[in-house]
């Protein structure tokens, strides 16, 4: 079984792109995710934050566009590799190099910030912040 479920926060707004061969609309999410742990030794905590590259595509993709960079989220999907072909060097010495990325095809996404407070009551668009993707 292939599924992945990170929960961490936009690095930066969503980003709306089409593939090159049929105009096919996706978005693209860049969410980092952060462990913490106690050093053995010293005692003192350590993280360390990982970056994943995230494409929801279809209405999923529409529906994510809008978010902005620092919201709060759990995405879901499974995790794919691709490869692709980089020209890498001077312009006369330029050779391919094959390259490797990993991505979440997202399945759903959550958005997890709390609902604002307007003057002690709740937004009214505070529902909508639950709802999945």
């Amino acid at each position: 079984m292939n599924r992945s479920t990170l929960i961490g926060f936009l690095g930066k707004d969503a980003q709306c792109r089409t593939t090159r061969t049929n105009n096919i609309p996706y978005t693209v999410l860049s969410l980092a995710t952060r462990t913490s742990w106690k050093h053995k030794t010293t005692g003192e905590y350590v993280s360390r934050t990982e970056w994943h590259r995230c494409i929801a595509w279809g209405k999923r993709g529409e529906r994510a566009a809008s978010l902005l960079k620092g919201t709060h989220l759990q995405v879901e999907g499974e995790l794919r590799s691709r490869e692709y072909v980089e020209k890498v060097g001077e312009k006369k010495d330029k050779i391919d190099v094959k390259r490797r990325v990993w991505e979440i095809r997202v399945d759903s996404i959550l958005n997890l910030d709390r609902a604002k407070r307007d003057q002690g009551g709740i937004a009214p668009n505070a529902e909508a912040t639950d709802l999945p993707f």
